[in-house]
């Protein structure tokens, strides 16, 4: 029988290159969002369709005065407020895992697109933004 040594931080520099990896694959600088920053950052997901960017955002308890879009310079930003509720007169938290506070998320698009045309609905909490891609003028 061999004794093989242990090598904790081994495995964080696996685990860290894992993290490096994935946010080398994704659209937004911040790996993990969530995880890293400690605050609440809503969950998103990003599609593309022939014609459109598609991005849906998950903000539960938001209303769409809460919420704010904007692009400049193909980089889409999402940002907001989720208020904390006033507690019960006599209620006492033990736990609390709910998030609230200010949060923002900045995404560099793909391809650029027509500002001008974009389209947001909000409905049971999810934000969806339609982001025209700018074409081609085959015209010339």
């Amino acid at each position: 029988m061999k004794l093989v040594p242990w090598r904790p931080f081994g495995e964080l520099r696996t685990l860290r290159r894992e993290m490096e990896h994935s946010s080398s694959r994704s659209f937004d600088d911040t790996p993990f969002p969530r995880l890293v920053l400690g605050e609440w950052v809503p969950w998103v997901d990003i599609s593309e369709t022939k014609k459109n960017i598609v991005v849906k955002a998950e903000l539960p308890g938001l209303e769409v005065k809460d919420i704010r879009v904007s692009t400049e310079e193909n980089v889409l930003t999402i940002k907001g407020e989720k208020k904390r509720k006033d507690q019960e007169k006599d209620e006492h938290y033990h736990y609390c895992e709910r998030y609230c506070g200010f949060f923002h998320r900045s995404f560099r698009l793909p391809v650029s697109v027509q500002s001008d045309k974009i389209e947001e609905t909000f409905q049971n909490g999810v934000l969806k933004i339609t982001l025209p891609k700018s074409l081609p003028d085959f015209d010339d």
